[in-house]
């Protein structure tokens, strides 16, 4: 889901092309194996990506409309989900020199099964206690998290500082608009 993220600048989608597909999951652990992603699995993606994001969204009552994902119903989010998770490799028996050896269908690509593993751990997650699973309300941040502390309200440090901030500036800004007024 964080690979759609905001800053100064407005949004960013780190999988943008092909290759931000593979970097992406080289960075998540996902052995590619020295293919890389085409622009079909880099389509397949995104779509899981802002399917999950949907859900994501459905789970925490998440309105805000920089995180809106494309996805139109909660229904074909889900369905964008469960498809991509049945895209794991299924074990197949296979003769090797006269023995049978259970080994993983080799029709699906590594960069497919890496997404099928992501749909698979985006089912838990968002199956999962909904409580965990959280909106980040820093200003202009449209990323989720999972609460791992219970006093944590924000995706990141940053955001944590952003939100206080502005908290600040919101308080300095009312007190003297306030003053203003009471002087008049």
């Amino acid at each position: 889901m964080a690979t759609i993220w905001a800053d100064a600048d407005g949004l960013h989608d780190d999988l943008a092309a092909p290759a931000d597909l593979d970097a992406w999951l080289g960075s998540v652990g996902v052995q590619l194996n020295g293919v890389g992603a085409t622009q079909e699995e880099s389509l397949r993606a995104r779509a899981l990506r802002d399917s999950v994001r949907k859900l994501a969204a459905h789970v925490t009552g998440d309105q805000r409309p920089g995180a809106a994902s494309p996805v139109t119903t909660v229904d074909d989010a889900a369905r964008t989900v469960n498809a991509a998770a049945s895209w794991r490799p299924i074990a197949q028996l296979r003769l090797d020199d006269a023995r049978l050896v259970l080994g993983a269908d080799a029709a699906a690509s590594s960069v497919v099964a890496g997404l099928a593993d992501v749909a698979c751990e985006a089912q838990q997650l968002l199956s999962g206690d909904p409580s965990q699973l959280r909106a980040c309300h820093a200003p202009g941040c449209v990323l989720y998290f999972t609460k791992t502390h219970p006093r944590r309200e924000w995706c990141s440090v940053t955001c944590g500082n952003r939100a206080r901030a502005a908290r600040h500036y919101q308080l300095v800004r009312s007190a003297r608009g306030a003053r203003e007024h009471t002087e008049r």
